[in-house]
């Protein structure tokens, strides 16, 4: 994990040691500006929101260029993520065992393994009983972890994940919200440079426009007198 991690923000730094101008990324090809602004909670920094799933190969593969873009310019943003639902039960019963996470304080230990243990292990974590299980063998409290399943906590967690959703209008993932208005992911990104042919091209590419937009809602909100 550490040695992926490693070798991801060294990937990082290199591929995003040349800036692109900012004339190079526009509304509506590199990246969405939301018709109505959502509210965030990041204080002098810039909000930055990923919609994800653990089902999701894309998602998965993102996972390490993402972290280490997050570490890069943790003195600028406050990174938060949020797990999408669909109508699968299967994709629900994923939604609810992140928030449960998240409730226990163990996202950042166990994100990257509840991804392996669906892509790599090919555990597919598909209804409470196996998720239950997972949780026990990967070392979490059994008892500690259901318990927190059931809250009213968790269950206001997935409400209010749901409604994020529609709120930033999120149709595919993974997704990245910026500043509460702005979106986009390496197939956003591949639709404003269509030489971004390959899956981490577009990764590179998305995280290169996120850095753009950073810096745009920086400037924006010091001229504000905000940030």
């Amino acid at each position: 994990m550490r040695t992926v991690f490693a070798a991801a923000l060294l990937t990082v730094s290199a591929l995003l040691s040349v800036p692109a101008g900012a004339a190079d990324f526009k509304n509506g090809a590199d990246y969405l500006t939301l018709p109505d602004a959502q509210n965030t909670d990041a204080a002098n920094k810039v909000e930055v929101t990923e919609f994800f799933a653990y089902y999701c190969p894309h998602c998965n593969a993102f996972e390490p260029l993402l972290q280490a873009w997050v570490k890069k310019n943790a003195a600028n943003i406050v990174f938060k993520r949020v797990h999408v639902s669909t109508g699968n039960p299967a994709v629900q019963v994923q939604q609810r065992i992140f928030y449960t996470l998240e409730a226990l304080g163990a996202v950042e230990q166990y994100q990257q393994r509840v991804f392996d243990a669906m892509h790599i292990e090919q555990n597919r974590l598909a209804t409470e009983d196996v998720a239950f299980e997972w949780a026990h063998k990967a070392g979490l409290n059994r008892a500690a972890f259901i318990d927190a399943w059931n809250s009213f906590g968790v269950q206001a967690k997935v409400r209010r994940a749901n409604a994020m959703m529609s709120a930033y209008r999120i149709n595919s993932w993974p997704t990245i919200a910026i500043d509460g208005r702005y979106l986009t992911s390496p197939s956003q990104a591949s639709e404003g440079d269509k030489s971004l042919q390959t899956e981490e091209q577009m990764q590179v590419g998305a995280l290169k426009v996120m850095d753009h937009l950073v810096a745009q809602a920086k400037a924006k909100a010091a001229a504000a007198g905000k940030k």
